[in-house]
């Protein structure tokens, strides 16, 4: 399967700053792309491209003030299988996991695993039988918990608000599964990227990044999505890290405004492999 990717995000800045970004395909996947990324700048701008420490591939650019905007056009090559499902999948105790997974077993900026929800999480899932049924049974409650609502996103909200507003956006939906997985001592990473409407009936909602988690069980990590709760095709990812802090589409070092904000995902066939998004 082919999948088209891009996207075309305007920034309005009234002063020069900084602006960080996480905008390209993840390392893990460049490889399937059938050429290079398009990523570019309006106005042309010099980027420092370098990886963070969760291997991310992350730019800066130093913008005048005034309209800057990114795109990016690109075709990647998907295997069209649908989430790896493993319900034999164990789950490790603390003292056998890799000492990199410990990492996401920890509270971090969204997910407040020293909260309230340490204690609901045991309460609530203390019962269930151990490792990839106990991770569905806390995506099914978390789908079921929360409403979503794209005019009530909020980008200073952490699990714990979620879990006591019981409304929110993917990402909200994610940080709330991930704090409880790390409730239940399983490492739970967040997952930035592309998810399109490949094997789904369309939503008429506006095209968005996605935002879904991965848990490590037995010995690799498995996709999970609190929000669609269902298995997917065409997962592309951007960026991982312990929340969303961690991979920033756009981190702007001043007062701005959103000018415009355009993604694209669908199949594609090989004769538009070349043409531009936008």
């Amino acid at each position: 399967m082919l999948i088209k990717i891009g996207y075309d995000i305007a920034l309005n800045l009234p002063f020069p700053t900084a602006v960080v970004f996480v905008l390209r395909v993840h390392p893990t996947r460049a490889g399937d792309l059938l050429k290079a990324e398009g990523f570019r700048t309006e106005p042309p701008l010099p980027v420092e491209e370098y990886f963070d420490r969760f291997g991310n591939h992350c730019g800066r650019v130093n913008p005048p003030a005034g309209i800057i905007r990114f795109l990016n056009d690109a075709v990647i090559r998907d295997s069209g299988e649908p989430d790896t499902f493993a319900p034999g999948a164990a789950q490790l105790d603390v003292q056998q996991m890799p000492v990199e997974t410990l990492n996401f077993i920890i509270p971090s900026r969204y997910c407040e695993v020293d909260s309230e929800l340490l204690e609901f999480a045991w309460e609530t899932f203390g019962t269930t039988p151990l490792g990839w049924s106990r991770v569905q049974a806390i995506c099914d409650f978390v789908h079921n918990h929360l409403r979503f609502d794209y005019l009530q996103a909020r980008a200073t909200r952490t699990a714990l608000d979620s879990f006591r507003e019981r409304v929110g956006v993917c990402r909200d939906y994610t940080h709330l599964a991930i704090t409880l997985c790390r409730c239940m001592n399983i490492p739970a990473r967040y997952v930035t990227g592309y998810l399109g409407d490949i094997g789904v009936p369309p939503v008429p909602d506006p095209m968005d990044f996605s935002a879904w988690f991965e848990v490590y069980l037995g010995e690799r990590w498995y996709t999970f999505d609190a929000r669609h709760n269902r298995r997917r095709i065409g997962r592309i990812p951007i960026g991982r890290g312990l929340d969303a802090g961690d991979v920033p589409i756009t981190m702007v070092f001043a007062r701005h405004s959103l000018v415009d904000f355009r993604v694209i995902t669908e199949e594609t066939g090989p004769g538009e492999a070349r043409s531009s998004v936008f």
